[in-house]
């Protein structure tokens, strides 16, 4: 008669049963948290709570994760003894699941505390272009549209030193054109596109939580060819985590390879 470590009550069947049940409740605990995690940001992006209520929905999310997470591994390293295969599977996918979701906040933490808390961005700290037709659309924003001045610029020169305007060998026309064509390419909203006056205004949409940042970019004449500046800032928040700054010099990036 042959009997199974799991039917004669050995050790190895206790820990296969014990193990499959610990990965069976960490899976099912990431599988929680990955969704908590993707509804925290597309809540407030398709307006079902405010982004306030969301960042609530992910720090819950991030708190199940890191169960999710010390579970499997227990689990993993149970199984481990009895050789439960199942269980062994189950504790690894509940920690690929878990751990992603508790990195994002963690990342997220890292930035507010090493990034400073700003939220306006600008090539020109000493005379920032300004919004025209974008002014009606943050009518209801939290956050103004007045640059902060030399405290502001001050944080922002220790912390993207690299963020400078683009002298392009070109005609102001033509930099206008690449910045507009760059603008497009980078996916904006383009709000007003004024040649005359080489302003282009546009809005830019994070993905998952949908926040709306605004960008005007000015271009002017200098000499042997134009300068083109920008300014991107948000609509609400204290701190940007150093999305502006990103936009700043992927534009720039774009507008210096086809310029």
């Amino acid at each position: 008669m042959k009997f199974s470590a799991r039917s004669s009550g050995m050790p190895g069947g206790n820990a296969a049963g014990g193990s499959s049940r610990l990965a069976h409740i960490a899976l099912v605990l990431a599988i929680a948290a990955a969704i908590l995690s993707v509804m925290s940001g597309f809540g407030h992006r398709f307006g079902l709570w405010s982004f306030t209520f969301g960042f609530a929905v992910l720090g819950g999310a991030a708190c199940l994760a890191i169960i999710a997470s010390v579970s499997g591994l227990a689990a993993l390293i149970w199984a481990g003894t009895g050789g439960a295969r199942r269980a062994k599977i189950m504790a690894i996918v509940s920690l690929a699941a878990g751990l992603p979701v508790f990195a994002v906040p963690l990342h997220w933490l890292y930035l507010a505390r090493s990034l400073p808390p700003i939220h306006d961005i600008t090539t020109d700290t000493r005379n920032p272009p300004t919004f025209v037709a974008i002014l009606p659309l943050r009518r209801s924003a939290p956050d103004s549209s007045v640059y902060g001045g030399p405290r502001v610029a001050a944080l922002q020169r220790r912390a993207y030193p690299d963020i400078r305007p683009a002298v392009l060998p070109v005609s102001p026309a033509e930099a206008f054109q690449d910045a507009l064509n760059a603008a497009r390419s980078l996916g904006w909203r383009i709000v007003a596109a004024v040649p005359q006056d080489g302003r282009i205004e546009a809005t830019d949409t994070t993905f998952w939580f949908g926040f709306t940042d605004d960008i005007v970019v000015r271009v002017r004449p200098v000499a042997g060819g134009a300068r083109v500046d920008l300014r991107s800032t948000s609509r609400v928040g204290l701190s940007d985590l150093g999305t502006n700054a990103r936009r700043i010099r992927a534009f720039l990036k774009v507008l210096r390879a086809h310029s």
